[in-house]
């Protein structure tokens, strides 16, 4: 029994729970997975935890922030659709007040943190992100087209950049590849998942492209984008050595066996398990950007 004046041991952490589910903690695994292999790539053959360690501070921060900030914006359409229903604020968990100055904070936060630990461009470029996941993705594309994804997925990208510039504090072409790997990743992830939960998009009033285009039209974009990747991934080898561009290649081949039978079952009228693309494309990218991390850490001979 709570003493009067005193919050529940239990009730305290199911509060604590809806604030951390705010920021979406899987969606900033995405962080870890690619900010540290574009640190270390940065810097061949050197390892600095305490760099890397306060750049994912303040990137854990920034994504939290843009997250909770996203959840703040889309919570009218979280309570429609299923799949989201059991969100913070789509079952009033957590106050909306309390969301967006939590979002705010740790925006904000972030711009400082990565300032004063790395430098500046990185604070900046944190901020940019927040700015364009919420601004750009969420307020204005997300609930207008049917591409929402593909520019709006820019943001997921931004780890590389500020985990690069946090090395060397500029931006050159090998974080430009690294930006593109995710940028053609992301809608094939995204649109398989959707392809999944597409009912719930139209009860939303969400344009995404499953909820829109055939199936045969998305699983065409799937696999262009699919092979945009894979393309990517290849490019990367100019800098890398011969570790990371045997699992590229070999991860390449069998992303595109997946995208390619996913298209070709809907092509065949038959039924198909997308739910299967958007698990593995996780461990895709996965393997890609650990190879990448050991590839950079002990600097292997590189191709070229």
């Amino acid at each position: 029994m709570s003493v009067r004046g005193r919050v529940a041991p239990g009730r305290m952490t199911s509060t604590v729970l809806a604030y951390l589910a705010l920021t979406k903690p899987r969606v900033i695994e995405l962080l870890l997975v690619t900010a540290i292999p574009a640190m270390l790539l940065a810097h061949r053959g050197a390892v600095q935890p305490l760099l890397i360690l306060n750049t994912l501070i303040g990137g854990m921060m920034a994504a939290a922030g843009a997250n909770t900030l996203n959840c703040v914006a889309d919570a009218d359409i979280d309570k429609v659709m299923k799949r989201t229903a059991r969100r913070p604020l789509a079952r009033a968990a957590v106050p909306t007040r309390n969301a967006l100055v939590l979002g705010l904070v740790l925006s904000v936060g972030s711009f400082f943190w990565l300032w004063w630990t790395t430098n500046l461009l990185s604070g900046l470029l944190a901020v940019a992100t927040v700015a364009f996941y919420v601004f750009v993705y969420t307020l204005l594309l997300k609930r207008r087209t049917s591409q929402n994804v593909v520019w709006g997925g820019a943001a997921g990208c931004m780890p590389v950049m500020i985990g690069w510039s946090a090395i060397t504090g500029t931006i050159t072409w090998p974080a430009l590849v690294m930006f593109a790997i995710i940028f053609f990743w992301t809608p094939p992830h995204t649109w398989a998942l959707a392809m999944r939960y597409k009912e719930d998009y139209k009860a939303a009033g969400v344009p995404m492209l499953p909820a829109v285009a055939t199936e045969r039209q998305v699983t065409k974009h799937i696999l262009i984008y699919t092979w945009l990747t894979v393309a990517a991934t290849l490019v990367l080898t100019l800098a890398t050595g011969w570790l990371y561009a045997v699992v590229a290649l070999l991860g390449g081949v069998w992303f595109l066996a997946m995208a390619h039978q996913l298209y070709a079952g809907v092509r065949a009228g038959e039924p198909v398990k997308p739910l299967r693309l958007f698990l593995q494309s996780n461990n895709y990218l996965a393997l890609v950007f650990c190879a990448l991390a050991v590839d950079s850490a002990i600097a292997l001979p590189t191709l070229f």
